[in-house]
């Protein structure tokens, strides 16, 4: 790929490269995009693609494809609507993981995460850790004060021992009545100041598998889950950075 248009966004500080698809990014396309030195500079690159639903696909930073990405979702949805793409504000979105329905407003975003699931837990290195299926994998540690954790040190690890065959994400979270702090170690970036999925499953773990609804604070903002019958939504801002051409 080379001479293309790209869009700049983040979503509670979750950057991301949107491309207009459809296209498949080579990974050291991906690579290139998403370094921050001698590229743009992302979490990930998206394709956005035009159609009846939206079709939303999603790249690491390190070039692997991921099953589902909430924040981006939610910037997907904000795009194709200001794009004129489709007929209203609430909308459909092929991901990875299936069709999820968005609402766009003036200021925020709501993306349906879909399922989930809490689905056990393990034990790593004395630390109890619970696995959440969000559309894509996480374990989640509850913890006195996550600011206090080495992530970049127990990130890797956990990610590799929690039992998924694709690897996780991981989270350490506090939890203070309808509210969650959480820091996240996100699978082919390293820590980051948000993940969507993770906060869904933050929040799922705070309420131990029941209905309701939670404030998730991470180091880019904060945002609202909401979950019912296992299905869950996020909600946040969604916004655009810069745009620019990338030869």
């Amino acid at each position: 790929m080379s001479g293309f248009e790209f869009t700049k966004m983040q979503a509670l500080g979750n950057d991301f490269i949107v491309l207009e698809g459809p296209a498949k990014p080579a990974v050291e396309d991906v690579l290139r995009l998403c370094d921050r030195r001698f590229g743009v500079g992302a979490n990930g690159v998206l394709v956005v693609s035009p159609g009846s639903p939206i079709v939303m696909d999603y790249w690491n930073a390190d070039g692997s494809p991921a099953e589902m990405c909430g924040n981006g979702l939610r910037c997907v949805a904000r795009y194709a609507y200001d794009k004129g793409w489709v007929d209203g504000p609430d909308f459909e979105v092929d991901t990875p993981s299936g069709i999820r329905e968005v609402r766009v407003s003036a200021e925020l975003v709501d993306g349906e995460i879909g399922p989930t699931l809490i689905e056990g837990q393990e034990t790593i290195d004395g630390h109890v850790y619970r696995l959440v299926d969000t559309g894509n994998p996480h374990a989640v540690r509850v913890v006195e004060d996550p600011d206090a954790i080495d992530l970049a040190q127990i990130g890797p690890l956990v990610a590799r021992e929690a039992g998924f065959d694709t690897g996780c994400n991981v989270e350490v979270i506090s939890v203070t009545g309808d509210r969650v702090k959480m820091r996240v170690w996100e699978r082919g970036v390293g820590e980051t100041l948000a993940c969507g999925t993770g906060m869904v499953a933050a929040a799922a773990v705070a309420l131990d598998g029941a209905d309701g609804t939670i404030t998730v604070e991470v180091r880019g903002g904060e945002g609202q889950v909401e979950i019912t019958d296992k299905n869950a939504w996020l909600t946040g801002p969604a916004e655009y950075v810069f745009t620019g051409a990338f030869d």
